[in-house]
């Protein structure tokens, strides 16, 4: 087609992007599908992606690269070799060549599937248990005939589901983490902005809530962030999960009235600690590109200069253009990327993240012009030759016009709306603070891959440790306890009610590091006597203490077997002893560790005798 444009021209005329951008995508995203017919598509996300690829915005190149005359042409001499610092600025690109440091336009990155335990970081351990094992055929049973977790038939069970959720996921963490470590100013995720899935249920097409996940994972080192949704219908997951804090600012500008979910009322602040902290922007069907940016521009200038967020979260739903399938705004594709120029303006690490959307080439037409526009690009209005050439037809253009539609959205109502937030958000104290604590992070063995989850040890496996370490020790030392004194024989073999107690729980004050202390037990008056704890008898036998003295756990009972008196830690240097009508085998100067009586010399097992 001759009235496409050639890729490689696309960014003459643009400026150096002055942001660092990262871009994450899964060419997986793609391949999955909620059911024949059903509004969401991830195939749009696949769409974009290939456009922005198409464009351009992804090769390695510099911007002020010098026309060379000849292809590849270098000089070995170069002015910037030799020792002098001048450096002509024809040659800067020739140097950052050299030095391995060439410019993108952005940085493309594969994110890495979210784990489970990632996702519990917000959502709890039985939803997403269920989400991994739930599939078309068992959904009926498992959700209870459809009023647990996956409710109507919004959010239905495909095949897939968990690895999709996980993509998405994976992507808004990794945006997250990549702009804390401050290796980017800005951060894209197309795959996510997920906004209504709650704590343990699925809602409005969303089943894990990724930007929740990523804005708690931006707290662990920016003390405030603020959330911006610009999806026509309410991010009413979000501002659940942040509506009592005033570390995190949600701000929703959505459609509002019999349309989903029903939330977000001008009136609806937040609470507790997250007092006005929570703001709603509720809008009428028809909204124009001016009257939109009338109310937009205001309210986010003022959160910014007020509430001074460390990063900016800014979900980029698509429904809110004109002619989406489900939503009623009449935003144009100038008018949708407005709103990612204007909080790029403001110099704040941003995530941007998509949403709805349910035309499928409006949305990737708008998603590419918002990465440009993030890139510092301006793109050609004919679109270059892609995979989905089709989808585009047939005026094969960067645009989404305007339509007909009746704007509901006076002029007073507006003014109205925004002067009841602005006036909402002056009962802010100014840029409230965090406490700086220590931000958890990965040993270096984990870092590089030496170490893995796996091989860490359960704390049931340490306790099972323990106890089978004491019960050697018990064996090996006759059942005392190696601490003990010699004025207190402390029991370790069961013999002690106390013991018996501690190593049923097993352990508590033991894993918690401390030491259990000994527990003296009441003083009585027996017999007119005082008793610490036991009781006397005048019978020694009936005395388990043995007159009031603790008794020692012996090898042998005291007893008289075949006339012979059994021999008690008799002392006896290491040989084969005779003593009565038996032999006595003894190690070093311990006691009798073997007695049997006399039979030639031969061992029980009629083998030599041995020492042990």
């Amino acid at each position: 087609m001759s009235t496409l444009s050639d890729p490689v021209t696309a960014g003459e005329g643009s400026s150096k992007p002055s942001k660092r951008v990262a871009y994450y995508y899964d060419q997986d995203v793609g391949n999955y599908t909620y059911y024949l017919g059903h509004p969401m598509k991830p195939h749009r996300i696949r769409m974009a992606h290939n456009l922005i690829v198409n464009y351009g915005l992804t090769d390695e190149i510099e911007n002020d690269a010098p026309n060379l005359n000849g292809e590849g042409k270098r000089e070995l001499n170069d002015e910037f070799l030799s020792l002098s610092t001048t450096i002509i600025p024809e040659n800067k690109f020739i140097k950052n060549s050299l030095s391995g440091s060439r410019s993108k336009t952005m940085q493309v990155f594969r994110p890495h599937r979210a784990t489970k335990a990632e996702m519990t970081r917000f959502h709890t351990d039985e939803y997403i248990e269920f989400l991994e094992n739930v599939t078309p055929e068992l959904a009926e049973e498992m959700t209870g005939g459809g009023v647990r977790c996956l409710i109507g038939e919004d959010c239905p069970a495909f095949d897939g589901l968990f690895e999709f959720c996980s993509i998405s996921a994976g992507g808004s963490l990794g945006a997250a983490e990549r702009l804390n470590s401050g290796a980017a100013d800005i951060a894209i995720n197309w795959a996510g902005g997920l906004h209504h899935a709650k704590k343990t249920e699925a809602s409005g097409f969303c089943y894990v809530n990724d930007i929740v996940l990523g804005i708690l994972e931006l707290l662990r080192i920016h003390p405030r962030v603020l959330y911006i949704d610009v999806d026509v219908h309410h991010g009413d997951g979000v501002e659940e999960a942040f509506y009592t804090t005033d570390r995190v600012m949600t701000c929703s500008f959505h459609r509002f009235g019999e349309f989903f979910p029903g939330t977000g009322d001008v009136r609806d602040i937040g609470m507790k600690r997250g007092k006005n902290y929570a703001v709603n922007v509720p809008l009428r069907d028809g909204i124009t590109d001016e009257s939109y940016h009338m109310i937009f521009k205001p309210v986010i200038q003022h959160i910014m200069d007020w509430y001074r967020p460390g990063a900016v979260v800014l979900q980029m739903g698509a429904d809110s253009l004109s002619g989406d399938k489900l939503g009623g705004f009449n935003l144009t594709l100038n008018g949708h990327g407005e709103c990612t120029s204007f909080v790029k303006s403001f110099g704040v690490p941003v995530m941007m993240l998509g949403g709805g959307g349910y035309t499928t080439k409006n949305v990737a037409r708008a998603w590419t012009n918002e990465t440009a526009v993030m890139c510092g690009r301006t793109l050609p209005e004919d679109l270059p030759y892609n995979q989905y050439m089709e989808y585009y037809g047939p005026r094969y253009k960067l645009e989404v016009l305007a339509n007909n539609t009746d704007d509901h959205n006076p002029t007073d109502y507006l003014e109205k709306i925004r002067t009841q937030v602005i006036d909402n958000l002056r009962n802010l104290p100014h840029a409230p603070s965090a406490q700086i604590q220590h931000v958890p992070g990965q040993s270096i063995s984990r870092l590089i891959g030496l170490t893995k989850e796996s091989d860490l040890k359960d704390p049931d496996d340490e306790i099972d440790d323990r106890v089978k370490k004491y019960v050697m020790q018990k064996n090996l030392n006759g059942g005392y306890s190696p601490n003990s004194s010699d004025d207190e024989d402390t029991p370790m073999n069961g013999d002690s009610d106390e013991d018996d107690a501690a190593y049923a729980l097993p352990g508590r004050s033991r894993r918690q590091g401390g030491i259990r202390s000994r527990r003296r037990l009441p003083t009585r008056i027996v017999n007119g006597k005082r008793n610490n704890g036991h009781e006397e008898s005048d019978d020694e036998d009936d005395d388990p203490c043995g007159a009031n003295k603790k008794k020692k756990r012996n090898f042998f009972n005291k007893s008289t077997t075949n006339g012979v008196q059994s021999i008690v830690n008799k002392k006896i240097n290491g040989i084969a002893t005779p003593y009565g009508n038996g032999t006595a085998i003894t190690i070093g100067n311990g006691g009798v560790v073997e007695f049997w009586k006399d039979a030639g010399g031969i061992s029980r097992g009629e083998s030599p005798i041995s020492t042990v």
